[in-house]
């Protein structure tokens, strides 16, 4: 996993994000290599882990290739192209089930105490 994504991660947990996986898509997809998943409670709390993942990477010299989905806040994409963060409300995070539709990517759960980079 590279720093970014650990970067992305801290981010996450630094803004309360809830319920972190990380898929390892090196071996089933062609265009990214990770997928950063996490919840969030509300639109607001979505949003908030969406700008602090953001601004902690622009800190570091990265900024997304995309965003989308901000205003709505039921699932916000953040593609820097080598990996994508999903922030999803929790309802949407239930409907989508990214982890049951890519569930031959690796999957790996993201605890509290997960390293910082």
């Amino acid at each position: 996993m590279t720093a970014s994504v650990r970067k992305a991660i801290q981010a996450a947990q630094d803004r309360k994000a809830l319920n972190l996986s990380l898929l390892d898509l090196h071996e089933v997809s062609s265009f990214t290599d990770w997928f950063v998943i996490c919840s969030g409670t509300s639109t607001r709390h979505t949003q908030a882990i969406c700008d602090g993942i953001v601004e902690t990477l622009r800190k570091s010299g990265l900024t997304p290739a995309h965003v989308e989905g901000y205003a709505r806040a039921e699932w916000i994409l953040i593609d820097y192209l080598s990996f994508v963060v999903h922030v999803f409300h929790e309802r949407a995070r239930l409907f989508y089930d990214l982890e049951r539709l890519w569930k031959n990517a690796r999957r790996m759960e993201i605890s509290e105490s997960f390293p910082a980079p």
